[in-house]
Formats: structure tokens, C-alpha cells, sequence
């Protein structure tokens, strides 16, 4: 074994770390007897030469010895070396001719052509896990077929031997390893893929062990959604309730042999979807440890529910597959969910709590009944499905008041419920507090006096006040307290911004002494923020603020344009007479920067109709570069005009362009009224008719999104002239 491997000159090869002197060690570890040593040798190839997920010359320099130890079956643990193989080979390069596409000066040349040469280099060597699939050693039957599924060239060829050793594989997880590869093949290679569809819907019926036909279901789902059954979350609810019947053991399969049926067709390759063995959903949080999650009762070998087969790793694995393959299919999805959350194994409950983060996410539904569910988890002994369940409430807010009972109890009964519960080590950022807030319920209010009570000001339950609406005004001395007590110190800036933010959503004008102190007293360090939001709160207080006409008269003289737009703003508020600041706002709206000129832009239209004489300013941003300059015209020269035929040109393309301008493009046009908004009538009612959110994002989310959104939907609404829908109540689809 290793013939030839101190031949290879590894100190002039590279890796994550440099040099990769140190990698024939770690080859040599891996064939170690000891299992220590094996386990550091191979976090050492994943942290060096496949760190991240890259492919350097030392990693192809690998490839034939990594090889030869899977081929070795003294060697131990080579299901892991398996996997490492067709994690460094399996990396989809997007298509034949990508690497002769790109120029050798461009960034990324080499590392696309160590792809390249690593995935052409184990595919010439993938023969040797043909002869794994049934090999003695369970874990290495378990990285076999997703090894020939992702490398091997021959991939008709693969899905005979697939399905050939399905007929008499015993153990249920290496069977759906055997089924998840042949799903697999189909996604890469599209002329196989009806005749693996046909085979998939066919062993949905045929297969007698429900782990299998559940498998054969997530697949399907997978490569040929178009072919599940109508009743598909029937079906899959009926296989997990036969599941938890099932006792723990490893019955043969009985089926008719695949080779008599499904005879191998020629094929061509086609490019590649998505890598195998991906995580094809997280139900995790951000920080939440698998071995934590593994200890609940969701792990493999675990069991925590009503009977074996309940709470297993393979289990929830293959729910995860079918949610995020049956896609926009909600109905099914919440069929689903509902079902999970009621499930008596309470890990299968804490993985749909996080299956409905990327549904809700992601998609507009009917969402009451899997609120009050999640919501039900609250009271349960278990803290991190508490925790679990109140995170992922935190993040709904208004769709969250089916759950507010819940929270409202979970709240009362938390001596000090601002605080993140503690789970093992770190605070969890799940509040049962912050998601009532956020819901908009005055049970909120009580705790929230408590809060402000405390030495560190929780800025994130502070930030949520304003969600309360009226119901917040028992806040507004506790609030001033807290901001009277505040040093005008560099901290001032953290602090007071969300404190001012609620008093103005409150108008509490008896809070003007604390404000005005905050405004005149704001320390140099990001003195100007704490201004502007002092301002704001000026703004809110209207008239009754008069004494303070003069500080902001003073501001208008210089500053940032924000600055000096708010000042402007919070002036006509006061003196209610657009004349002494208009003449500084139409200047900034003919200054060269585009950010100056959107701030004199909202300026202005805050002031609407008084800031008429603004309009041939705010006419010639019409046709600025910037897009959001002209949005922001558009929408400030709509509110000054009372019409938006003249902007119309321009919101419809931002409209289209940038799906982030929708929210403010539609509360101009809800501002308006259904009769102005009339000629936009169009856009608002496609947005309704849209089924996926328009904020969502490829690989990332923020914690206002759905608020966002719902807020867009809310707004078209109005737009429209629709009457609200009840609270707590949420549409699937609209029918307006």
C-alpha cells in the first residue's frame, strides 16, 4: 500500500495551509489501526487539502492513494474515505466546456481545472465501488452508491447494479442510500430520467417496508414532481404512522427483481443539478450542534416516540428531501408539517419546527393551524424544542397571533422572559417575549415594563414597541425614565435609538424634556444619528414640540443632507409653514449626490401637498442613474401631486427591476387611495397573485422578511381598495 508516495515532491505542493509536507502522514493515518488516529488523519484531509470544500494540487496528488485505501478492506473506516472521494470528485463545474471557456488569466482558471482533473481522475478509478456495493462493511455499503451515482461514467450501467442490490439489501438506511442514488442518476442525466421515474412511482406501491416507499416518494418528488400522487401527503402520513408501528428490524426486501423489469438503457450525460449528498434543507439554527440535536432523539439508533422507527436521522432526512422537493406545492407541505408537529415524538416535532422556516420563508399560505401547533410546543418540558419553537415565532410577526395564547402563557409564566433561555451552553436567541411583541398583543406590555426595568437595555425588545400600536402607550413613562437615565456617552447612540423610536410611534409628547435633551446633549461620536432619531421623534410630536423650532432651524444650516432633510422635516411638523425649508430641500435635490438628493426627497414628500413647488426638481431625478433615486422621487413627487400618472412610468420599471422597491412603491400607492392608484391597479394585483414571497433569497434571509412581505401584501390591499383581512387570519392564495 502507498507504493510510490514518498516518489511525490509534497513539499512543492500546496494546500489550505501551505506546503503539503504534512499530507503523506495523513494518508498513512487513515489506514491506521488506531481509530484516534484514523479520526485525526481524516479531519486533517477535510481541513487541508479539501478545506472548504477546494481542490488544490496536493489534493489530486491524493486521489490514487485515497483510491487504493478504498480498495484495501483491511483498511478501516473507508466508508468515510468514500465519501471524501466523492465530495472532492462530485463538485459540478456547470457544464463540459466551462474550464475551456475561461481565459488562464482568469480568476478561478485554476481552481475550475482542479476540479475538473480531480472529478476526471476519481471517475477513471470509480470501477472500484462497484465492488462495495455489497461489501461486508455496513458503512461502506452506505457511501457506495452515492459514490458511483455522482462519479462513475457509466451511469446505466449503475442504476442496473442499484437496483440489482436493492433486492437483497437488508439494512433499511443503506437501501435508501441505494434508492437516494437512483434519484440522483435521474436529476444528472435527464434521458434516464422517465425510466427511472416510472421505476421510482412503481416502487411506491410494490415495496412492502414504508422506510423504503417513503424513500421511493422523496425521490420522486425530487426528479419527476409531475408524477407523485395526488394524494402524496396521505400517503407519505400513512408510511410515517406505519413507521412508528414498525418494529426495529431489518426485514428483506420483497420485490421483484429490478433486472426483470427495468432493463438499462443507453444514455447521454446531462449537466448536472445539484451535489449529491447536499443538505437539501437545514432544520437546524445557526450554532445548533448535531450532536445536540442527535441527543433529543432524532439521531440514528434513538427512539423517542410512540414506537421504533419514530425520531430516526434517516427519517426526518427523507421528510426534509420531500419538502424541499415538493417546492411551491404548499398545501402539501403544511399537510405535511401539520402532521409532523403533532407527531408524539417530540424530535420529529423540534425538525418541522425548522421545516417551516424555509416553507413560511420562502412561500404565501395558510399558515393559522401550523402557527398554533408550533405554538403548542412552548409548554413542553424539552427546552430546546422551546426554544426552537419561540425563535422561529420570533420571526413571523403579525402571522404569529394564532400562537399568542401560547406565547402570552409562556411569557406569564418566565419570571424574567426577556432574557434568552439558556440550552447547555450559549443563550438561545428565542423569545416568547420579542414574538408577542412582534405579534402585536398588549399582553406584551407588562413584561416589557419589567424589561425596561432592567441594568442592560434589551435593544431588540425595544425595537419591537412600535408593532404594538396603541397598545404600547402604558410604556411611555418607563420609556422616559430610561432615556432620562441614559449617559450622553458614546453608548448614547446604541441605547436611544430605539427608546426615541418608540415615543414617536407613541406621539408621547411628555417625553419632549428627554428627547430634547438627548437632541442638544448627543456626544460627537455618531452624534448625527442620534440627532436625526431625536428628530424623528420631534417630528412625531407635531406642534405641541414648537419650543425647540429653534434647534432645528439652527440644524437646517449644515450637517448631512439627512441631517439637515430631517431637520427640515421635523420644522414643518412644528411650525406646519413649508416655506422657510423649502428653498434648503429643493437645493439638496440638485446637489451632484444622488444619496443627498433622496433624502431631500423623502423630506419633501413627507411634507406632501405644502411641497408642491419642489415638483420640477423632483421630475428632473426622474431620470437619474440611480434607481432608488428615482424611485424615491417618483414616489416624494406622488405625495405632492395627489397623482401617479406622471411616476407611473418609473415605479412600474422599479417595480420590475428590483423587487426590494415594492414595499415602498406600494404604501405610496396605498397612501393614495384606490381611485389615484387606479392606473397601478395592474402591478398590485399581479403581486397578489404571486404565490412565492417577493423578498426571498438564494442562500440567505433576514429577520424582517416575511414581516416585509406581508406588509407588501397588505398594502396592495389597500392599494386596491380591499377591505383588511380579519387579524391573525392569513390567505393562501389571494382571491382578490
Amino acid at each position: 500500500m502507498f507504493t510510490g508516495i514518498d516518489e511525490v515532491d509534497w513539499a512543492s505542493l500546496g494546500h489550505a495551509y501551505g506546503p503539503a509536507d504534512d499530507v503523506p502522514a495523513l494518508l498513512r493515518g487513515l489506514a491506521s489501526g488506531d481509530p484516534a488516529e484514523r479520526e485525526a488523519a481524516l479531519d486533517g484531509m477535510y481541513g487541508t487539502v479539501h478545506h472548504q470544500g477546494d481542490v488544490y494540487d496536493s489534493t489530486l496528488a491524493c486521489i490514487p492513494f485515497l483510491l487504493e485505501l478504498v480498495a484495501s478492506p483491511e483498511v478501516q473506516d473507508r466508508g468515510c474515505i468514500i465519501e471524501l472521494l466523492t465530495s472532492i470528485g462530485g463538485i459540478d463545474l456547470g457544464g463540459d466546456d466551462e474550464v475551456a471557456a475561461l481565459d488562464p488569466e482568469d480568476e478561478g482558471f485554476e481552481d475550475a481545472a482542479n476540479y475538473a482533473m480531480a472529478s476526471a481522475a476519481i471517475a477513471a478509478g470509480a470501477d472500484v465501488f462497484l465492488g462495495l456495493l455489497g461489501d461486508k462493511d455496513r458503512e461502506v455499503r452506505l457511501a457506495a452508491p452515492g459514490a458511483l451515482a455522482s462519479l462513475h461514467g457509466d451511469p446505466a450501467r449503475v442504476l442496473v447494479l442499484l437496483r440489482e442490490r436493492l433486492t437483497v439489501e437488508t439494512d433499511t438506511e443503506v437501501r435508501l442510500a441505494l434508492v437516494e442514488a437512483v434519484g440522483r442518476i435521474a436529476l444528472r442525466y435527464e434521458s434516464l430520467r422517465d425510466e427511472t421515474a416510472e421505476w421510482l412511482a412503481w416502487l411506491t406501491d410494490a415495496a412492502q417496508d414504508p422506510a423504503l416507499r417513503l424513500a421511493s416518494l422523496a425521490q420522486l418528488a425530487r426528479c419527476a414532481p409531475a408524477r407523485l400522487p395526488s394524494d402524496v401527503v396521505g400517503r407519505v402520513t400513512g408510511l410515517l404512522a406505519a413507521l412508528r408501528r414498525t418494529p426495529r428490524t431489518e426485514p428483506a426486501l420483497e420485490v421483484r427483481p429490478a433486472l426483470e423489469v427495468w432493463p438499462a438503457l443507453e444514455v447521454e450525460p446531462a449537466r448536472e443539478t445539484e451535489p449529491f449528498g447536499r443538505a437539501l434543507w437545514s432544520p437546524l439554527p445557526a450554532g445548533y450542534a448535531w450532536e445536540e440535536y442527535d441527543a433529543h432523539g432524532s439521531g440514528a439508533g434513538t427512539g423517542t416516540g410512540a414506537g421504533a422507527g419514530c425520531g430516526t436521522a434517516w427519517a426526518d432526512d427523507l421528510l426534509r428531501t420531500l419538502h424541499c422537493a415538493l417546492d411551491d406545492r404548499v398545501d402539501d407541505r403544511i399537510g405535511l408539517v401539520t402532521y409532523q408537529l403533532r407527531s408524539p415524538d417530540w424530535g420529529q416535532r423540534a425538525d418541522a419546527v425548522w421545516m417551516c422556516g424555509g416553507l413560511v420563508q420562502t412561500w404565501r399560505g395558510a399558515y393559522d393551524e401550523v402557527v398554533r401547533l408550533v405554538g403548542a410546543q412552548l409548554t413542553h418540558p424539552e427546552p430546546r424544542l422551546r426554544t426552537a419553537a419561540a425563535a422561529w415565532l420570533e420571526g413571523l410577526f403579525e402571522l404569529a397571533r394564532p400562537a399568542a395564547d401560547a406565547l402570552a402563557a409562556r411569557v406569564a409564566a418566565d419570571p424574567a422572559p426577556w432574557e434568552p433561555e439558556r440550552v447547555g451552553g450559549p443563550a438561545w436567541l428565542g423569545s416568547a417575549l420579542l414574538a408577542l411583541t412582534r405579534a402585536g398583543d398588549a399582553r406584551a406590555v407588562p413584561a416589557l415594563a419589567c424589561a425596561l426595568d432592567e441594568p442592560e437595555l434589551n435593544v431588540h425588545l425595544m425595537y419591537a414597541v412600535p408593532h404594538l400600536g396603541e397598545a404600547a402607550a402604558p410604556l411611555a413613562p418607563a420609556l422616559r425614565r430610561r432615556l432620562a437615565g441614559l449617559p450622553l456617552d458614546d453608548r448614547l447612540s446604541e441605547q436611544a435609538g430605539p427608546l426615541l423610536l418608540a415615543l414617536a410611534h407613541l406621539r408621547a409628547v411628555e417625553a419632549l424634556p428627554e428627547v430634547v435633551r438627548v437632541l442638544r446633549g448627543a456626544p460627537a461620536f455618531r452624534r448625527e444619528w442620534v440627532v436625526e432619531s431625536a428628530l424623528r421623534a420631534v417630528a412625531a410630536f407635531g406642534p405641541a414640540a414648537r419650543e425647540v423650532a429653534g434647534d432645528l432651524r439652527a440644524l437646517l444650516g449644515g450637517g448631512s443632507a439627512g441631517l439637515v432633510s430631517m431637520a427640515a422635516r421635523a420644522l414643518w411638523a412644528v411650525d406646519g409653514d413649508a416655506g422657510p425649508v423649502l428653498p434648503r430641500l429643493r437645493a439638496l435635490l440638485r446637489a451632484p449626490d444622488a444619496h443627498e438628493r433622496r433624502e431631500a426627497a423623502w423630506a419633501v414628500g413627507a411634507i406632501g401637498g405644502a411641497a408642491r413647488a419642489a415638483a420640477p426638481e423632483l421630475r428632473a431625478c426622474l431620470t437619474a442613474p440611480d434607481l432608488w433615486l428615482r424611485v424615491d422621487a417618483a414616489v416624494a413627487l406622488c405625495r405632492v401631486t395627489g397623482d401617479v400618472q406622471e411616476a407611473l412610468p418609473v415605479l412600474v420599471a422599479a417595480w420590475r427591476e428590483n423587487r426590494y422597491t415594492r414595499v415602498e412603491i406600494a404604501e405610496c400607492l396605498a397612501e393614495l387611495g384606490p381611485v389615484a392608484a387606479q392606473p397601478a391597479a395592474p402591478l398590485l394585483r399581479s403581486e397578489l397573485a404571486r404565490q412565492r414571497r417577493h423578498n426571498v433569497s438564494e442562500g440567505s434571509s433576514g429577520d424582517h422578511d416575511i414581516h416585509h412581505d406581508e406588509k407588501l401584501l397588505a398594502l396592495c390591499r389597500r392599494g386596491l381598495g380591499h377591505r383588511p383581512a380579519a387579524a391573525g387570519r392569513q390567505k393562501g392564495l389571494p382571491s382578490e
